[in-house]
């Protein structure tokens, strides 16, 4: 029997297109010093008018302590009627060692909004699994956003939470009360959607593992790259163009274990007349690197923040089309498209920089801030 009640999961409602604008933010404190979800708050509310109220979001790393070595799964359903087929299949594959609704704050600024459930699992110990557990979760999520009618996990990573839906950011973390979350790195997005739906599951961040991104711009190679990911089971379902990037980070590093840098020459590739100007051994491999993974590439204007549970992740377009800066202040970096956003939060800073076009920012836990100036 079809359910009739709304669906946020396979029928986004659909609008005109308007002018790009997006703001991402992201920090992260090098000493593992947790910061609860006010403060990124605050900072993405700064640049509300990026917004159109169609999509926001926050991702965050160090949440789960007393989980801290089980995935955490963030569910999303159309009903709360609808989680059988979904628990059933993981109670099937899965250990799941506590599952519970995802603590919401019900506020007139979000209107009718999708069930949410959050369990902590561990995939079940089978001497005849060859898959590696990482490998083995990512076929899980995959079976479950294209088989489960009414179902789509958000986020999956262990000791971190993805939190999006539509709406403005400072609003949706009010709705997901963040203010009781603490963690060591964060990211933001307010979102203004113009070639893809504005509906609860295509808000960013979009996260696989501990993998999460936000993203300003188009990724008009999507096409190209979600055919490319087909080939290695990935699959697409979010009807959003950054989707393909957390999933290319995923295979290009964990999997197929290149550097993050080696990832962002992928994503953002010298030109041609550049890489002819290379020494020898330079210009083989950004040779090769191209061959290898042409279908990988990024094609259009765009600024991404990635975080994983180690670090945060800066790059733009090697046109650099849209903004992006860096700041530091002690232990601490930040990322955003405004520098407005960061000094609303931290007013004095020791630092701070735009990047180069195409080249990566890489802040890592345990590792000094960059001390670098104005470009």
């Amino acid at each position: 029997m079809k359910c009739k009640h709304k669906s946020y999961i396979r029928r986004p409602e659909h609008y005109g297109k308007d002018i790009s604008a997006c703001g991402v933010f992201g920090l992260i404190n090098h000493d593992m010093n947790r910061v609860d979800g006010s403060l990124a708050t605050r900072a993405i509310a700064n640049m509300h008018d990026r917004g159109n109220g169609l999509g926001g979001g926050f991702a965050a790393y160090g949440i789960y302590p007393d989980h801290k070595d089980l995935y955490a799964l963030h569910v999303m359903y159309d009903a709360k009627s609808d989680t059988a087929d979904c628990e059933s299949y993981l109670n099937q594959t899965l250990e799941v060692h506590r599952a519970e609704e995802l603590p919401l704050f019900e506020t007139p600024k979000i209107g009718d909004h999708p069930y949410f459930m959050r369990y902590f699992v561990s995939p079940r110990q089978n001497p005849s699994r060859q898959l590696p557990d990482d490998d083995y979760m990512v076929s899980t999520i995959m079976h479950i956003n294209t088989e489960c009618e009414h179902a789509y996990v958000i986020s999956s990573g262990k000791d971190m939470g993805v939190f999006k839906g539509v709406g403005f950011p400072e609003d949706l973390a009010e709705f997901f009360r963040l203010d009781e979350y603490a963690g060591y790195i964060w990211l933001a997005h307010n979102r203004f959607p113009t070639n893809t739906p504005g509906w609860w599951g295509g808000a960013h961040p979009f996260g696989l593992l501990d993998w999460s991104i936000v993203h300003n711009g188009e990724i008009s190679s999507y096409g190209t790259n979600r055919r490319y990911l087909e080939m290695y089971d990935y699959r697409c379902t979010l009807q959003t163009d950054t989707e393909v990037v957390a999933y290319l980070m995923d295979l290009l590093v964990r999997r197929h274990k290149l550097s993050f840098a080696q990832a962002a020459a992928v994503f953002a590739p010298p030109f041609w007349k550049d890489i002819d100007q290379m020494h020898d051994e330079d210009r083989e491999f950004q040779t090769r690197l191209r061959m290898t993974y042409g279908s990988a590439a990024l094609n259009g204007p765009f600024a991404f923040l990635l975080a994983y549970s180690e670090g945060l992740i800066g790059l733009n377009d090697r046109v650099k089309l849209r903004p992006l800066l860096v700041a530091v202040k002690d232990q601490t970096t930040y990322m955003s498209s405004e520098e407005s956003s960061i000094r609303q939060v931290c007013p004095q800073l020791d630092h701070i920089m735009v990047p180069r076009a195409g080249s990566p920012v890489i802040a890592k836990l345990n590792e000094q801030p960059m001390g670098v100036g104005v470009e």
